[in-house]
């Protein structure tokens, strides 16, 4: 049987798994004319956000900011190094276009996420925050830009950049 540790773990992703999907579904059900379906899919969504981070907390997993850098930067080191370039690979050998578009813009946004970390880890460590940026994210493949000189077009799916999400 599994004990606390393990349940709020599988917990955790659960309901991580869970906002997720709901807010796809809220997206779809309002692509079909159905904005109040859509929009009982953000409330539930939310309170399933509501339990991870109740679970997350319960875990002990939230530590100081240079701590949680680190998690983050190992994250997005794992993804970049051992998790997508073996799954983009598969994809590639099994010709599936959407996988392969979808594994192949995660690694490149990654690398991008990973530096982000690395830059604001050095920045906590040595006492200080990083400098104030807009932020932008292409809604598409979600490249993630720092600053107001961003691309044209988004370098991984070629969005235009009058789609990117600001972030200030």
């Amino acid at each position: 049987m599994p004990d606390t540790d393990e349940n709020l773990h599988t917990a955790f992703a659960g309901e991580s798994q869970a906002n997720r999907k709901y807010l796809a579904f809220a997206k779809k059900a309002e692509q079909e004319g159905y904005p109040n379906v859509g929009r009982m899919f953000k409330a539930i969504s939310e309170a399933e956000t509501i339990h991870a981070m109740n679970h997350f907390q319960a875990m002990g997993a939230i530590k100081g900011t240079a701590d949680n850098l680190e998690t983050a930067m190992g994250g997005e080191h794992y993804e970049v190094n051992e998790m997508y370039p073996p799954m983009l690979e598969a994809a590639q050998e099994e010709e599936q276009k959407a996988a392969i578009r979808s594994f192949g813009a995660a690694l490149a946004t990654e690398k991008v996420h990973e530096g982000m970390y690395q830059n604001a880890l050095t920045c906590v460590t040595e006492g200080s925050d990083i400098e104030p940026v807009t932020y932008w994210v292409c809604p598409i493949c979600g490249q993630t830009f720092e600053g107001d000189d961003i691309p044209d077009k988004c370098p991984v799916c070629n969005a235009p950049k009058a789609k990117f999400m600001k972030f200030e």
